[in-house]
Formats: structure tokens, C-alpha cells, sequence
């Protein structure tokens, strides 16, 4: 039996029972209705040729190649020395932007409701180029970020055990980077530099949200971070912490209000045990610790202490 014989069998299993057998699938009529659903009754797309959005495959590589960038010693080749590691770092650099650069512009055009110019591959351009250039701070930020674990986790025992093992390292690494984008305007890939940091880690940290030195996540897991939040220097939190929003306002046809500050602020020092619950526009003030299972909607004063209400009863000695 040769090749074309046998994917003509396949393809009359798959749909039906032969040339003269009704499909099995009716996927003549399915199509067609698919086809009615996107084009007319619930058309979420605006007019225009097809345009290709992001690749969350190719933007997990990108991502892979400028963690290499930013610690080719760590998770770059092992044979790296003095006399071939700007050689690696170049060539790796490069190939990530030039996929960035791709990434970007079809971000660009897949959100856009305006027509394919030469001037969206400018800035394109542009935008990656200044995303490039501030590399060097995103490192030092996050050189920040490892000490601050190494100081703030009794269980590190040194810098190379955070940077590849903790998944809340792994965690602001992506949001350092998706941060920088954000700010510069390609918002859908921040967003899914985000979520595929969010798959990883289990931590969902906004790209939005802005975040200072020194920033320690231990152990992480269902730790929540809104796009507004503001959080200081040298902050601490645990898993399963919440930095949410307590509600959202509404304009006068009733839809949500999209941008407004909702979210806390942070300042430095402050420490957030596990499974704490902040929503609002509240500030949590300078030094105060937050103890765990908290739910907080006020102001917070700096240097305050705040755990849960507890009960004691008191026996009168007879």
C-alpha cells in the first residue's frame, strides 16, 4: 500500500466513513458557523489583513538569552573566561534583540487599528534600542535583589543557589525586564513576559507595578502584585501575599474605569508575611511589619506592627 493510500484512509477515518458517508463531524456547518461568530455576532477584531501577534515560544527564548546576558557566568556556557565571555554576551545580546526587535513590531501592529507603515518598524527599532541600553541598570537592580536574598533568607548559602534556584529570583528578574518595556509602550509583550514568568514561578507581579531595589520574594507561590502597586526599597514578602485592589470605579455608562491608582504603596523596609491581604490605594508605612493571614484596607503608620486581632483569656489565680 503506498503513501497516498494510506493518508486517504486517515483523512476518511478522521472525518467520516468514505466519499459517500456523511462527515462525521458536520464540519462544513461547524465552519461556517465559526466563520459567523468571528466575522459578524461576536467579532472582536477590527477590519484589515491578518496580523500576527507575539510568539510566546520565541519571546521564552528572548528571555532565556537576556538572563544569559545578565549572568552569562550563571546561566551562560561553563566555559566561559575573561578572553571569550564579551564575545558570548554580544553574540547572545544580539540575537535576542534582533527576535525582540520582531516581537515588538508585531505587538505593535496586532493592537493597532491603524495601517501598516514603515514608520511602526522605526519604532520598532527604536524601542528595543532604548530597551537595550538600560540592561546595564536592570543588572544592578537585580544584583540588588540577590542580596537582599541572601541576607533576608537564613537558608541561602550563596549567590548562585538564589539566582538559579529560587523562583522568586527567577520572578523579578521577568519583571524587571517586562517593567522596562512596559514603560517604553509595548505593553502586550510586557504582559506576556509577565505571565510566562506567572507559569514559571507561580508569583503574578504586573508588569505596571513598580518595584525598588533590594526586593525579596521567599518562597513565593500565589504571591499577587497589581499593576499600580508602588513598592520601596528593601521590601520583604512571603508567599501567598496579595497587593490587590479593594474596588473598581466606574464611569457614568457603568464600565470599569481603566489606569486609576488602586492599588497600595509600599514603603521602604516593610516587611509582609504569608497570605497577607493589602487592597486599596493605602500606604503601609516606612519599617512596619505585616503579619501573616492579615487583611488590611487602612493606612498603615510607619514602624507599626500588625498581626492578627487575637482573643487571650485571663484566669484569676482563687
Amino acid at each position: 500500500m503506498n503513501a497516498s493510500v494510506i493518508l486517504k484512509d486517515l483523512a476518511e477515518a478522521a472525518d467520516g466513513y468514505g466519499d459517500n458517508a456523511p462527515s462525521r463531524w458536520r464540519l462544513d456547518t461547524i465552519v461556517s458557523e465559526l466563520r459567523r461568530s468571528r466575522d459578524v455576532t461576536h467579532n472582536i477584531r477590527q477590519d484589515g489583513p491578518f496580523r500576527r501577534p507575539p510568539s510566546r515560544t520565541a519571546l521564552e527564548a528572548i528571555l532565556n538569552g537576556l538572563t544569559e546576558t545578565l549572568f552569562p557566568r550563571h546561566y551562560g556556557q561553563s566555559d566561559l573566561d575573561p578572553d571569550n565571555i564579551d564575545y558570548f554576551v554580544g553574540n547572545t545580546l544580539s540575537v535576542a534583540l534582533n527576535s525582540l526587535l520582531e516581537q515588538v513590531h508585531r505587538g505593535t501592529l496586532f493592537v493597532s487599528e491603524q495601517p501598516v507603515s514603515d514608520q511602526q518598524f522605526q519604532d520598532a527599532i527604536d524601542l528595543t534600542r532604548t530597551f537595550a541600553s538600560k540592561l546595564p541598570d536592570v543588572r544592578g537592580l537585580l544584583v540588588s535583589d540577590l542580596r537582599a536574598a541572601f541576607v533576608g533568607d537564613p537558608a541561602a548559602t550563596n549567590f548562585p543557589e538564589i539566582l538559579i534556584g529560587y523562583p522568586g529570583m527567577t520572578a523579578i528578574i521577568h519583571h524587571r525586564l517586562a517593567h522596562v518595556l512596559y514603560q517604553l509602550g509595548a505593553r502586550l509583550l510586557a504582559r506576556l513576559i509577565a505571565e510566562i514568568a506567572h507559569t514559571r514561578t507561580g508569583i503574578d507581579i504586573h508588569p505596571g507595578a513598580t518595584i525598588g531595589a533590594s526586593f525579596f520574594v521567599d518562597h513565593g507561590t500565589g504571591v499577587v502584585i497589581g499593576e499600580t502597586a508602588i513598592v520601596g526599597e528593601r521590601v520583604r514578602i512571603y508567599q501567598a501575599v496579595t497587593l490587590g485592589a479593594r474596588h473598581f470605579p466606574t464611569d457614568e455608562t457603568g464600565r470599569v474605569v481603566k489606569g486609576n491608582p488602586r492599588h497600595p504603596i509600599v514603603e521602604d523596609d516593610v516587611v509582609i508575611y504569608a497570605g497577607a491581604t493589602i487592597l486599596g490605594r493605602i500606604v503601609i508605612g516606612r519599617g512596619s511589619t505585616i503579619g501573616g493571614n492579615v487583611w488590611l484596607t487602612e493606612d498603615v503608620p510607619p514602624n507599626s506592627v500588625v498581626t492578627q486581632a487575637t482573643v487571650r483569656s485571663k484566669v484569676n489565680p482563687a
